[in-house]
């Protein structure tokens, strides 16, 4: 069961994705989030925003593929992982499974207590996106994850 570190940024932006974690097309695996970390390296402003954890069941469009490292480094690197971050559109999917409303000045982690991960199914293009809402204030913001493969 390896675990991996997959940090996303997101500069101001059309799209509410941050990135997104999700099942590879092939070899597929259920994976968990147990752990997030976020807020905004930006100059300090008094602006409130919504962080929210949501399903997916696609990719999101463009962007880049953040690396995923393995917290033990004698694993190897996720072969059942796709991650993706700051999109040009939004990944398919709905449903939030978390949401926490935060100050921009703030910086917020949440850790799933224990039997209380967000699991992804073993389906292909399943998982989870980071997103927050569309604002210009929101210069910089960025959210690390902590997953496990099963």
């Amino acid at each position: 069961m390896a675990r991996f570190g997959i940090q996303m940024q997101r500069t101001a932006s059309a799209t509410l994705d941050v990135g997104s974690v999700l099942a590879a097309a092939a070899s597929m695996r259920r994976f968990a989030l147990y752990e997030l970390i976020f807020g905004s390296e930006a100059t300090p402003a008094d602006n409130a925003f919504l962080w929210t954890v949501n399903k997916r069941t696609g990719l999101a469009v463009g962007g880049t593929a953040p690396p995923q490292e393995p917290l033990d480094q004698a694993d190897t690197l996720a072969s059942t992982l796709v991650a993706n971050q700051a999109p040009t559109t939004n990944g398919a999917g709905t449903g939030v499974k978390l949401s926490v409303p935060l100050n921009q000045r703030a910086t917020f982690r949440w850790v799933a207590a224990p039997g209380g991960e967000l699991i992804a199914p073993a389906t292909a293009s399943n998982g989870f996106g980071v997103a927050t809402p569309t604002a210009g204030a929101l210069v910089a913001v960025t959210a690390t994850l902590h997953v496990q493969e099963y």
